[in-house]
């Protein structure tokens, strides 16, 4: 299936939920691939180049066999949190926090972790003539989220959400095209906090949620709750590794 955004900024796309927080992105004439660390990449088209982003090194993260890509023919970048530790590979670029760079065709910001390393905001902008002047502007989370954790101190959940807010902030007026976020189970009744809070401080069209451990259904929890009216035929619901969708 092949998936499109037809507004004036932006260009054909697939996505392919690989496992948990893992996606791929296929646009015409680029991939990226967010968060690898188990389950089936599809091949790339060779003409295409690849960047690989991993927000941090957690196990659920990050997987270091993602470097076997290297053995496919196309042109490779990796964008790794600093936390990650890795000698000997030219194709890696190491990031942190707080931080604006451009790797290829990818102008890259990063905002920091509530827990371990960075999200990514990346913008990319396609060198073909014919598509100057559009791009394509998807934010991956990674572990940046409200977490409210029952049984912490009241100290430490004010604090979570205080970081995660000045976080968020940054990312106010930005026009996103697609936002993978996170929507844990294991919060409880908190579990919507940081999805919640990201869709209403951002102006994002397609909202895909992540880090679900499998339980889908919770993004049904969701687009029911009365909390999401304003944002609910934004979100994007995944039931299985592999899937394919359209926006």
């Amino acid at each position: 299936m092949c998936c499109e955004l037809l507004t004036e900024r932006s260009i054909m796309i697939k996505v392919t939920y690989i496992s948990h927080s893992g996606f791929l992105v296929e646009l015409e004439d680029a991939y990226l691939l967010f968060d690898y660390y188990k389950g089936i990449i599809p091949e790339f088209d060779t003409k295409k180049k690849v960047y690989v982003f991993a927000s941090h090194g957690h196990h659920d993260h990050f997987n270091y066999h993602v470097f076997k890509l290297l053995k496919r023919e196309n042109e490779i970048h990796f964008i790794l949190s600093d936390d990650i530790q890795v000698d000997g590979f030219k194709e890696v670029t190491l990031v942190g926090v707080n931080t604006e760079l451009t790797v290829g065709d990818c102008q890259i910001t990063t905002l920091e972790s509530t827990d371990l390393g960075v999200a990514f905001l990346v913008t990319y902008s396609s060198p073909r003539p014919e598509m100057k002047g559009k791009e394509f502007k998807v934010y991956h989370a990674g572990d940046l989220n409200w977490w409210h954790w029952r049984g912490e101190s009241e100290e430490y959940n004010r604090k979570m959400k205080e970081d995660y807010q000045r976080e968020i902030s940054m990312l106010k007026g930005e026009e996103i095209d697609l936002a993978f976020v996170t929507l844990d189970p294991r919060l409880e009744d908190a579990y919507l906090l940081g999805l919640d809070y990201f869709a209403k401080q951002t102006r994002t069209k397609h909202i895909v949620p992540m880090h679900l451990w499998g339980s889908y259904g919770i993004i049904d929890s969701l687009t029911k709750d009365n909390v999401s009216e304003s944002y609910r035929d934004r979100i994007i619901s995944i039931r299985e590794e592999g899937e394919v969708f359209c926006l």
